[in-house]
């Protein structure tokens, strides 16, 4: 006997952790939003591009787009232009947009419009990048001065990432005499990251200039320039300005390298605008965007992964266990007298289409009819597979006649009715019957009025939205349920009804 009792309480623990186990990855990990009223940012950006053509010469337009590889991930990608030749292509880790026309003249105009959301994976993405790079050539003062800014920065760094921010750092010095001397007068972002990218040369530490548009919604942006290297494991971000670590979360890297935004052949005064509006959509529709949008499908060995009907179907069949939980404290723990376990849930579920004060008023006229029915029968002294088959045709009619009747009196609700399960009440009204000549007519209705709350309280639970959402996106929960229910299989204590029937010992005694 304690060899078992500790086989099921193994059992119960295997089955809670699994259960918090699944679910807590899915939360964490996965990203799936706890709530259907989640909603995750989408947001939708516009480049314009504006210049001149020359309108002798072929046109050709090139732009870098973002490469969405790292945090976000698109929804719709538009190349919008009139009369032009567009083509998008792969060149070191960027992309760019080429667009092409044979003769254009005067001012043109072309969109590129990108819908884009934070990225759902379950494992992030092996990232690769150079470990060593050679040194920059430098000579004469130049040299003496990158020496020199080079022995503190040596000195005060530890490892890949503090080299780096000590080197911004410096640079950005105003009171530096060699970096006034590597600067030469020019203190622009882009100057500054060039010096940087030389002493970190010298130390054969490589690096990557970053463009990034900044995700704020109704404000003039411009391509923001961070720097970037590779520590053997993860890219390192860094601000040029200030060399602090780590890239902002609103931050969309556009391109790396060197090179500029947008090049024009056969035209000139090429100029970029971008706007950015923010909306806001139901995150596990999102998520399901995502997943078709990406070979990520992390919903795909979930429920949502089945077809659309299906899922209505598994809504329901993942709260009967839910239901069925309700019953059995309701019967173990308070002590409630029901027509089984079963029964109660699946007229609970037939609440669900005729609403709980209708669907209650509809099995109470056709439990008594069939009660009365089965009643005269019983004068017959029929047999009972011929006695049941009277009760079911009966039930049959009876759900015929009053969704006619309703239909009628304009009372459409009542022609739910038909959804009730006709087996069910016509086993409850054969079980109602044997309980009444058995225990007699108060036993009978005490555990009539047993059923019916048991149904409706199971079928208010059963219908809570947040509940099903819960657990037909986390299923993992009904292992959790299992594991309970488990435990409440060895419960021998008293019930609550039970205090009230053994009270009057208890008063004898004293």
């Amino acid at each position: 006997m304690r060899s078992l009792t500790l086989h099921l309480k193994v059992l119960i623990a295997i089955l809670v952790v699994l259960g918090i186990s699944i679910t807590a990855y899915q939360i964490f990990v996965l990203g799936i939003p706890v709530t259907e009223d989640a909603t995750d940012d989408l947001w939708n950006i516009d480049a314009k591009v504006e210049f001149v053509a020359n309108g002798k010469d072929p046109i050709k337009i090139q732009m870098f787009v973002p490469p969405l590889s790292r945090d976000y991930v698109s929804l719709n990608e538009s190349f919008i232009s009139n009369n032009y030749g567009v083509a998008v292509n792969r060149v070191d880790g960027n992309r760019k947009v080429t667009w092409s026309a044979r003769r254009a003249k005067g001012n043109q105009t072309l969109y590129y419009r990108l819908v884009l959301t934070k990225r759902y994976s379950a494992e992030k993405a092996k990232v690769k990048g150079p470990t060593f790079r050679d040194s920059m050539a430098v000579e004469g003062p130049e040299k003496i001065a990158a020496d020199a800014l080079l022995a503190p920065i040596r000195q005060h760094s530890a490892d890949v990432e503090t080299f780096i921010s000590e080197a911004i750092k410096r640079v950005n010095n105003a009171n530096d005499d060699n970096a006034k001397l590597l600067l030469a007068g020019d203190s622009s972002s882009a100057n500054k990251a060039k010096i940087v990218e030389l002493l970190l040369s010298i130390a054969h530490v490589p690096m990557e200039k970053v463009h990034t548009i900044r995700l704020v919604a109704d404000q003039p942006q411009t391509p923001e320039l961070w720097l970037r290297s590779f520590n053997g494991t993860d890219w390192l971000y860094f601000n040029p300005e200030t060399g602090e670590q780590g890239m902002p979360s609103d931050r969309l890297l556009w391109w790396t390298g060197d090179d500029n935004l947008i090049t024009v052949d056969g035209g000139k005064k090429a100029n970029v605008t971008f706007s950015l509006n923010n909306s806001e959509m139901n995150a596990i529709r999102l998520a399901k965007l995502t997943d078709e949008n990406t070979d990520a499908n992390f919903l795909e060995y979930s429920l949502y992964g089945l077809p659309l009907q299906t899922q209505q179907t598994f809504m329901i069949m993942v709260m009967i266990p839910i239901g069925v939980l309700v019953i059995l404290v309701l019967r173990n723990l308070i002590g409630l007298q029901t027509l089984g376990t079963f029964t109660p849930v699946l007229i609970a579920l037939a609440f669900r289409e005729t609403q709980l004060g209708f669907g209650i008023a509809l099995f109470t006229v056709i439990t008594a009819l069939g009660l009365s029915l089965r009643s005269y029968l019983e004068h017959l002294k029929l047999q009972m597979l011929p006695r049941l088959s009277v009760v079911l045709t009966f039930v049959v009619v009876l759900i015929a006649a009053i969704s006619l009747f309703s239909h009628k009196l304009g009372l459409e609700r009542g022609l739910s009715v038909a959804l009730f399960p006709m087996v069910i009440l016509t086993m409850t009204i054969e079980r109602l019957s044997i309980t009444w000549e058995e225990r007699g007519g108060g036993h009978a209705m005490k555990v009539a009025i047993g059923t019916l709350f048991a149904a409706s309280l199971a079928h208010l639970i059963m219908s809570v939205p947040e509940l099903t959402y819960f657990v037909f996106t986390f299923p993992a929960m009904l292992l959790i349920l299992v594991g309970f229910m488990l435990a409440m299989g060895r419960y021998r204590g008293y019930r609550l009804t039970e205090l009230v029937r053994f009270k009057a010992f208890v008063k004898a005694d004293s």
